[in-house]
């Protein structure tokens, strides 16, 4: 959790994947092997998952999924190794992450019972709930001494893209970001404006949030999966969604 100073610290149940990542960056720190070059490695990995689970080898489906969530971690540590920052990485690890879950999610629809439509309102209800969680991280990451400020809540304009990537390529990776996760973002900040106030929140509230993060959801599937509960996976995370209400309850009566 590098991104946040120490007294900000909190278990992520979301962040497993990061000492494996950490690890393997340093593998590969002096190969020419580059950040992009990983994300577009875990975007195969996702695809893989789900050509497992359209196949019915659930816990191959349910291990690569795990996979995921580590490479998924580990072009962020390989940035921050080389000293590589991309914005152009940035966007397109989210919006593969989008993608990927998208696809996961209508594929398990597909060989469950669940219907598309529900499918459909799983796909929003797993967004929303990652979005509830990196909404306060962020803030968390913006109150921190020497955080993280990279990420924002709400991104409006494409940023000055770095020497080393192109502009052109950063303005499109922007817009279709945007267009991906600028609805949630909204979202959330109506259900909970004033959390912008707040100076910082307690490491237990970043922990129960953190069940919210892609990793653990990941993890979750992985697990209904390889337990052969396929058919409860999207009902499961319709009414996850409920938490939400809880998790908002709680930093507007107890936080402040």
């Amino acid at each position: 959790m590098p991104k946040i100073d120490k007294e900000q610290k909190f278990f992520d149940f979301s962040d497993y994947g990061r000492s494996p990542a950490v690890y393997l960056s340093s593998l590969v720190k002096e190969t020419p092997l580059t950040p992009i070059h990983v994300t577009y490695a875990f975007g195969i990995i996702g695809l893989i998952s789900a050509y497992a689970i359209f196949t019915e080898h659930y816990v191959i489906a349910g291990l690569g999924l795990i996979l995921k969530s580590i490479v998924d971690a580990m072009d962020g540590e390989l940035a921050r190794i080389k000293e590589s920052p991309s914005y152009s990485g940035r966007y397109l690890d989210s919006i593969f992450d989008s993608i990927l879950n998208l696809i996961f999610i209508l594929t398990i629809s597909y060989k469950s019972s669940s219907p598309l439509w529900m499918g459909l309102i799983a796909y929003l209800c797993l967004q929303l709930q990652g979005t509830l969680y990196n909404y306060y991280y962020v803030i968390l990451r913006h109150r921190s001494v020497g955080g993280d400020t990279t990420s924002k809540i709400f991104e409006l304009k494409p940023p000055t893209a770095f020497a080393e990537e192109s502009q052109t390529t950063v303005n499109l990776l922007f817009r279709i970001f945007q267009i991906l996760y600028f609805p949630f973002d909204w979202l959330m900040y109506q259900f909970d404006k004033e959390a912008f106030r707040i100076r910082q929140f307690p490491n237990w509230f970043m922990t129960m949030i953190s069940i919210y993060g892609l990793g653990f959801q990941l993890m979750l599937i992985a697990i209904m999966l390889s337990m052969g509960l396929i058919n409860y996976i999207i009902p499961f995370f319709v009414a996850y969604t409920a938490l939400s209400f809880i998790f908002v309850g709680l930093r507007k009566f107890f936080i402040e």
